[in-house]
């Protein structure tokens, strides 16, 4: 009897659907904003200048140093087990972008616009150091709001998908590519992890590029995160989360259009509205190059026509000169011999 059972059980098994693949998690890419940092600048009567900040200005703070801390300890914590329990050069990795002149001819559009106008009409610290008198709570609720404000007034209100092409739409094409090749990786790859350490304006950039952006100044040492994963039927998604509070686990987020777990083709797609072309072409300000093409245009124009009345004055004047002489005169009339 044990032979047939062991028998049948080995067809079974045979038989039997290969197990799937269980979900994987293939790279990672972090934005993350700075700590608490002291001011870059003081202001003219400001009574604690820069000499009042032990790091001086724009330096992280104790309060910084531990928010940071915070944030690596918990990113520590999410990727426990992908990434290697010691630090790996070849597993971790900063983003610049040259002047644009067509990002601030849009901004000085935007100054012009009603809401920026109207906003702007209505409204003409911290570390155990005194405020002035004048800094009450509804003075500091207000410059909240302006803060706030300021972000839609960089990558909103007027032209905002234009804007994120030419701002957090540069590196989120970065971040495309590097999940596709990750991705269209025939081995695995050593480089799992991708951070980029940043500022409020770069974070609310790509949060505004990607439409999910709250409306709100990102906290500091706030993270916005992107994670690849191969799914069990071997294709890719991506995962977007928020990480804005300590102790708290990342939110998720969702592109609009898709869902939370969105497949990477459809994550491509969606987000293909927003990636440049040709950026150094987008940034020209379209008014100077039909300028230029117009001037070229009467300058050519010119020319051509300076050419001509030069080759019909000296017709002119080859015609005046020349001396009278023989001309042939009709003969009718005459007598014939």
């Amino acid at each position: 009897m044990a032979a047939p059972l062991a028998l049948l059980l080995g067809i079974s098994l045979a038989l039997a659907p290969p197990l799937a693949q269980a979900r994987s998690l293939r790279f990672v890419t972090l934005l993350y904003r700075h700590g608490d940092r002291s001011p870059v600048r003081a202001y003219p009567r400001d009574p604690h200048q820069e000499s009042a900040w032990p790091q001086g200005f724009g330096q992280l703070t104790q309060v910084g140093m531990l928010q940071q801390w915070d944030l690596g300890q918990s990113l520590r914590k999410r990727y426990h087990g992908f990434l290697n329990a010691s630090y790996n050069r070849q597993e971790l990795l900063k983003f610049p972008l040259s002047p644009c002149p067509r990002y601030e001819q849009l901004q000085n559009e935007t100054r012009q616009s009603a809401e920026y106008i109207n906003k702007t009409r209505q409204n003409l610290q911290t570390h155990r150091l005194l405020l002035p008198p004048w800094v009450t709570p509804d003075v500091m609720t207000q410059l909240k709001q302006l803060k706030d404000f300021g972000f839609e007034f960089l990558f909103g209100i007027h032209q905002q998908m234009e804007k994120a092409r030419l701002q957090g739409g540069v590196l989120l094409a970065q971040i495309r590519k590097n999940m596709t090749s990750a991705a269209n990786a025939s081995a695995p790859q050593h480089l799992k992890l991708l951070a980029y350490s940043a500022h409020d304006t770069t974070l609310v950039a790509l949060q505004m590029a990607l439409n999910v952006y709250n409306g709100r100044q990102a906290p500091y040492a706030s993270c916005h995160i992107f994670e690849l994963y191969q799914d069990d039927d071997s294709n890719f998604s991506v995962e977007m989360f928020f990480h804005n509070e300590s102790g708290r686990e990342p939110f998720p987020l969702t592109l609009p259009g898709c869902a939370q777990r969105c497949p990477l083709p459809d994550f491509l797609q969606l987000t293909d509205p927003i990636i440049p072309q040709d950026w150094a072409r987008e940034c020209q300000v379209a008014s100077n190059v039909q300028d230029t093409e117009l001037i070229v245009a009467l300058a050519v124009c010119g020319s051509i026509l300076f050419l001509l009345i030069i080759l019909l004055l000296t017709v002119v004047f080859r015609i005046q000169s020349q001396p009278p002489g023989y001309r042939h005169v009709s003969n009718e009339g005459e007598e014939q011999p």
